[in-house]
């Protein structure tokens, strides 16, 4: 019995962060379905729209005492969760999902590689890149990669990494209701864009179930369940877990897409999470998002 409960209280936060994984992938994969009727953008104002009202329903933000919040961090977290999110599903247009976790990932792999000081980082940082490099056409056998895909994928990256650092500093002494006060900045951000482009479409009352399930997919149900598993994990184990995302994306992709990948796009995702695992393992201070792609 000693041994058995040390056990179960490690693996039941492991599958809640494996479930929430699975889950923002999968509603990744939905949002990509969407595409012909209301874009990337409508995608995202869908995504945004439903999962803040979720969130807020949930975490009721309104009891706080905004007087106090840190609105400088709140307002950076919301603004690059808004062009984080609006970015990566522009480059699921053009790029599979997984090798668009793989660029995106790049951000926080960057951020824990900063917390590192050691001489083994610079091996994590070679096969990071090296891996990347993969994804590179070097001969006409080999697909090309749409450039502005990639560079929305990496752009994406980079709102990440300042995401994670606003998110900790703005939630630092507020806790999780700071995820419901950032998502509604980032549905100001991003859902104009989208009403812009896909105008009434969004409104058509076809598309209610699907952006409610993309939004319970992508935000309200893996936020939730990331949260409760990151007070039971250690923050380095958590943060490898997290690094099997772009496999599990490419998975999703493979299954709900039907998006093939060649050996050295898989060979490339799976450069990207050793590296990110292994980075997360040798940082000093680790660095994990309280709120994903």
């Amino acid at each position: 019995m000693t041994t058995s409960r040390p056990t179960a209280s490690v693996l039941m936060p492991v599958l809640l962060l494996l479930v929430a994984m699975f889950s923002i992938q999968l509603g990744a994969s939905l949002a990509k379905s969407l595409f012909p009727v209301v874009g990337a953008l409508g995608a995202t104002s869908l995504r945004l729209a439903f999962g803040t009202l979720m969130l807020w329903l949930v975490l009721r933000p309104w009891r706080m005492t905004w007087r106090t919040l840190p609105w400088r961090m709140l307002l950076g977290y919301g603004v690059s969760l808004g062009v984080m999110n609006t970015l990566f599903y522009l480059s699921l247009q053009t790029i599979p999902l997984g090798v668009a976790i793989a660029l995106e990932f790049t951000g926080p792999l960057g951020l824990a590689l900063l917390g590192s000081r050691r001489l083994r980082d610079v091996g994590w940082v070679a096969l990071a890149v090296g891996g990347l490099l993969l994804l590179v056409p070097w001969s006409e056998q080999h697909a090309a990669l749409d450039p502005l895909g990639v560079a929305y994928a990496l752009g994406a990256g980079l709102c990440w990494a300042l995401h994670i650092v606003f998110g900790q500093k703005a939630g630092a002494d507020h806790g999780a209701q700071t995820v419901a006060l950032g998502a509604a900045i980032a549905a100001v951000v991003a859902v104009p864009w989208g009403v812009m482009e896909s105008g009434m479409a969004l409104l058509a009352p076809a598309l209610l179930p699907a952006g409610i399930g993309v939004a319970a997919l992508s935000m309200a149900l893996p936020y939730s369940l990331e949260m409760m598993a990151l007070t039971r994990l250690p923050v380095r184990t958590f943060g490898m877990l997290m690094s099997l995302e772009p496999a599990i994306g490419a998975l999703c992709g493979f299954a709900f897409l039907h998006e093939q990948l060649g050996l050295l796009q898989w060979l490339a995702i799976i450069a990207v999470v050793v590296a990110s695992a292994g980075a997360t393992l040798g940082a000093r201070a680790p660095t994990v998002a309280p709120v994903p792609d």
